[in-house]
């Protein structure tokens, strides 16, 4: 551990009562948690288990393995044993991890139960842990677990986050945080805090700044985008209901602008027109745009555009922009251009060009000749004319990323200075013992970039482009064919049609203007359907030529048609330079030649191949680090790729002596630091690749500044916080639980006895195991009321031997009503309780709506929830719906509910709607008219659901009549031919005998 991580840690133990340690993103909160716990533990190992809550993955790996190396060096009876209890083990197997002395992670839903049914008392606890304490509140489970646990045992809550932006979002953030937990003292650290700054600067890594410039259309998209968000944030302001200070560029550019943004507006949502609605989700969509622009390759950021231009579709705001228009076409222009078959530019304005069969950038195969001697000698003269003079073909481009050419130049830099520098020895060995590898170790935002670089390095940045443009090609072709396909045009002839290469008027049709959009979607189409024809000849050769397939490959099978294939690509290329500089009567009388040529020329480009790719091939643990394309056969070094978006803590583990920073983000930058001041000895130089001027460079310098003004927020309120002294696990707010008892008055009325407050009886409320997912058991504990986790059969919360409540989010709600999950629960309530209650309950930031009140009509429709509900109502009288605000307000809600109320059986709730041994159920209303047990065996039936086995019931009065229907009467009554054919088949099937 550094220095300054164990000051924290002596800090966060000085008092008993626990702390909030808050520090900067990417320091090791791991390291303070299993610090913790070892001090801890070592200060009285037979004393109770630690509780650790809300830790993710990562942060699990890493203390299990710092606590795993310390009980290394160990005796037994002093080692600290780690154990992940799962949400669904056994109770008896939690109760034995309890009692045991080891670090549990657990999950907060079980933990709540297990406190509640007093299967593990807070007095058999010795610490609690929580690694993600910013997302705590009055609400949250891990709150509900610390008050459990401090409610009659003084135990010490440590609480920890390195997430600092998250600790100021609302207001009082921090100081309403430690109220939950029951916290009094607030630990800051930051990266600029004077011993944090001189343990992680004493011995800094060698740090190269490298600036790529962007290509000019990368920077004329960028402008473009910028000024899109910029137009969006003007309109947002116009509505005057956003903070204007939170609209800016440079927030805008982070996840967290969403939550700004939503976070206001969510309570009046329901009266916002709809474009500002549609504003907030085009800032999301820009935000993207900018990101991809500096992470996806030019093909595939094409290819993302062209979804948002079928997805937005006439709903967006920017994409009719100005600049939208110049998004798209930058974007079109890194990838192709349509010109004309002689090379010229095809001119915007230049509306429309003769719609008569031309070819497309290919010459003419027999397939092409015989349907064009079908044609007159003049129809014959005016084709040869178009495809001389107006032919339009696509010129590929394919703009290559300026970071990938800058990342193989780095790699073969860092492999000479490996080569001068290591000499005989390989693997040095510094005095810390720490082995250099000479790994490189290259960090992306995600896989899909990992891939993308390692196939870079290994194949080459252009065979890459190449097969990004023919995914891009093939999936243009197959959208076509789709859309022909669903129109269901006549069929042409056999060698007609865009797809083999060639444009065909269709019969009756007039030469007229076709406009360029449409010519350069048939460009697009003729070169899809080339590749597709140069791979399926491919195929074809690689069966039938072996002399050719000896030649070229010998190391599998794959490999050499991959050779193969893009060996004819080569000469297809060839050929089409060869048809543009030609007529086509010349390339007519060169026809039967045609396909010998492509053999050869496929046998000399594909044995060149093999020629030019013999190096070898440099392996680093998985992934490759190859010697690169045909042209550069420098040697690289083994290289490592990193995804920041997995979370995973690699630089321990692969020790890598050289770090190239390929997507820069704050986070990662500070385990970097932290590796380096843990291995002070260790050679570590680290490349940052930044495109300048970009708004990857103000994204990452806008982190670095939000996060300093969050600590300085965060320092401001500390000095201003007020957290009681005597703050001792008691409840927060003036609830039941924790009110002080008043003192008597000198003049108490004598009508009520003289003053005396009467004794209050212990409300309790039968709650369902499920209900824990949400935060209403907690707040009901928060108002003294006591909380029976059991199992229901039928509702979700049982306040009284009549009350029986089901709670119903909104969410949940029209998924409910969409399944027909929910008159089943109603349903089942009528029959058990005397006063069923739906509970429709609304968040408290959002609009207490379902909908405005210009969006409700006049009539009945199944689709509109208000009908819904009216139906349910006209279906189930005795239905009682109760609409709540929030939490808070259901809570004072069922306190009213319970008013005059006898309390809930825990046993007899239980027994609601669950057979006894002989098959009968309690209580059951529907016993007296309808069969139970028959109706359950109806409703396991295949086919049957709970939409369609009432009109079933309606029809049939016993089973014995259901399995005489015939499958049409059947199909009526059960809506689909399919289920009805599935009970059919069901019911008449033969038994087997034992004969």
């Amino acid at each position: 551990m550094l220095p300054f991580e164990e000051q924290v840690v002596a800090d966060l133990l000085e008092d008993p009562n626990g702390g909030l340690v808050v520090v900067s993103c990417g320091l090791p909160v791991a390291s303070l948690a299993s610090a913790v716990l070892l001090q801890l533990f070592h200060q009285s190992p037979d004393d109770g288990c630690f509780l650790i809550l809300s830790a993710p993955e990562p942060v699990k790996a890493q203390i299990r393995r710092r606590l795993l190396l310390n009980s290394q060096s160990q005796p037994p009876l002093l080692q600290l044993q780690v154990h992940d209890v799962a949400p669904d083990l056994p109770a008896h197997h939690r109760v034995a991890l309890y009692a045991s002395r080891a670090a549990l992670f657990l999950s907060p839903r079980a933990l709540v139960a297990d406190l509640l049914t007093s299967r593990l008392l807070p007095s058999h606890v010795r610490a609690l842990l929580l690694l993600s304490a910013h997302r705590s509140s009055d609400t949250s489970s891990d709150a509900f677990v610390a008050r459990l646990l401090r409610h009659h045992h003084l135990l010490p809550v440590y609480a920890f986050s390195d997430r600092p932006h998250a600790m100021v979002s609302g207001f009082a953030k921090a100081e309403r945080a430690m109220k939950s937990l029951y916290i009094r003292r607030l630990h800051l650290w930051p990266r600029f805090h004077l011993l944090a700054a001189a343990d992680l600067e004493r011995s800094p890594p060698e740090v190269i700044d490298v600036r790529v410039p962007m290509t000019q259309p990368m920077r004329g998209i960028q402008a473009a985008i910028l000024d899109a968000m910029d137009a969006c944030l003007k309109e947002l302001r116009r509505t005057n209901k956003v903070d204007v200070e939170d609209l800016t560029v440079d927030k805008g550019l982070f996840k967290s602008f969403d939550e700004i943004v939503r976070r206001q507006l969510d309570p009046i949502w329901h009266t916002l027109g709809k474009k500002t609605k549609q504003l907030v989700a085009d800032l999301r969509t820009l935000r993207k745009l900018l990101d991809y622009l500096v992470r996806y390759d030019a093909v595939t950021y094409l290819k993302y555009l062209d979804t948002l231009r079928v997805s937005e579709g006439v709903r967006s705001v920017w994409i009719f922009a100005d600049s939208s228009h110049k998004i798209f076409d930058l974007s079109k222009r890194r990838v192709y251009q349509v010109v004309r078959a002689d090379g010229t530019k095809v001119a915007a304005d230049n509306k429309g060009t003769p719609t008569k069969k031309r070819k497309v950038a290919r010459a003419s195969s027999r397939k092409g000749k015989e349907t064009e001697n079908e044609g007159s000698s003049d129809n014959k003269d005016n084709t040869q004319k178009v495809n001389a003079e107006m032919g339009i073909v696509v010129e590929e481009i394919l703009e290559e990323a300026p970071k990938w050419k800058v990342l193989r130049e780095l790699l073969q830099e860092i492999a000479e200075e490996q080569a001068k520098g290591d000499g005989d020895n390989v693997n040095p060995v510094h005095e810390d013992g720490i082995n250099e590898s000479g790994i490189v170790l290259v960090a992306c935002k995600d896989e899909r970039s990992c891939v993308q670089l390692q196939e870079c390095i290994s194949k080459g940045s252009h065979q890459v482009m190449r097969a990004e443009w023919e995914k891009y090609l093939l999936g243009k072709a197959e959208l076509h064919g789709l859309h022909r396909k669903n129109k269901k045009t006549s069929q042409q002839l056999k060698g007609f049609g865009v797809l083999d290469g060639e444009v065909p008027m269709r019969s009756g049709e007039s030469a007229g203007p076709v406009s360029i959009s449409k010519l350069e979607a048939n460009a697009l189409l003729a070169a899809a359907s080339e590749i597709s024809t140069v791979t399926k000849e491919a195929n074809l050769a690689d069966d039938s030529n072996v002399s050719c397939k000896k030649r070229s490959f010998g190391k599998g099978k794959g490999k050499g048609k991959f050779k193969k294939t893009m060996a004819k690509r080569e000469a297809s290329k060839l050929r089409n330079r060869n048809t543009t500089e030609h007529t086509d009567l010349e390339v007519e009388g060169q026809s039967g030649k045609t396909d010998e040529q492509a053999e050869t020329d496929a046998c000399k480009l594909s044995a060149e191949d093999d020629s030019a790719s013999a190096p070898a091939v440099d392996k680093a643990a998985n992934n490759l680090s190859a010697f690169g394309d045909s042209v550069d056969t420098e040697p690289l070094p083994p290289v490592q790729f990193y995804a920041l978006d997995s979370d995973q803590h690699v630089l321990d583990v692969w020790k890598p002596s050289v770090i190239i920073v390929y997507h820069p983000d704050i986070t990662f930058v500070r385990e970097i630091e932290v590796y380096k001041a843990e291995n002070p000895s260790m050679k570590l130089k680290v490349y940052f690749l930044f495109y300048e001027d970009s708004a990857e460079v103000q994204k990452f310098e806008s982190s670095i500044r939000r996060e300093n003004e969050a600590f300085e927020s965060l320092i401001r309120q500390k000095s201003l916080m007020m957290i009681p002294v005597d703050q001792n696990g008691r409840c927060i707010g003036p609830t039941l639980a924790n009110e002080p008892e008043a003192l008597l008055s000198q003049n108490s009325l004598t009508r009520k006895a003289g003053g005396r407050k009467p004794l209050e009886k212990e409300m309790q409320v039968i709650v369902d195991m499920r209900e824990f997912m949400s935060s209403l058991p907690n707040v009901l504990h928060q108002k003294g009321i006591r909380i029976i986790p059991v199992t229901l059969e039928v509702g979700d919360y049982v306040l009284s031997p009549l009350i029986c409540v089901e709670r119903k989010s909104i969410a949940d709600l029209f998924q409910s009503f969409a399944s027909g999950r929910l008159y089943n629960q109603i349903e089942t309530m009528v029959r058990y309780y005397k006063i069923p209650v739906l509970l429709i309950e609304f968040s408290q930031d959002k609009s207490f709506s379902f909908q405005s009140a210009s969006e409700i009509g006049d009539d009945v429709s199944p689709t509109n929830i208000i009908s819904k509900l009216s139906l349910l109502v006209l279906h189930f009288p005795r239905l009682r719906i109760v609409w709540s605000r929030s939490l808070h307000a259901t809570a004072d809600i069922f306190l009213s509910l319970k008013t005059n109320q006898d309390e809930p059986d825990e046993s007899k709730a239980m027994r609601v709607g669950v057979p006894s041994e002989d098959g009968v159920v309690e209580n059951d209303v529907r016993a007296e008219n309808y069969n139970t047990s028959a109706i359950e065996f109806l409703r396991r039936l295949p086919g049957v659901t709970d939409s369609n086995y009432r009109r079933i019931m309606e029809e049939c009065n016993s089973l014995a009549e259901l399995a005489l229907l015939p499958v049409e009467r059947l199909s009526e009554l059960m809506g689909t031919q399919k289920g009805a054919r599935m009970l059919k088949e069901f019911l008449d099937a033969k038994c087997p005998t034992m004969l």
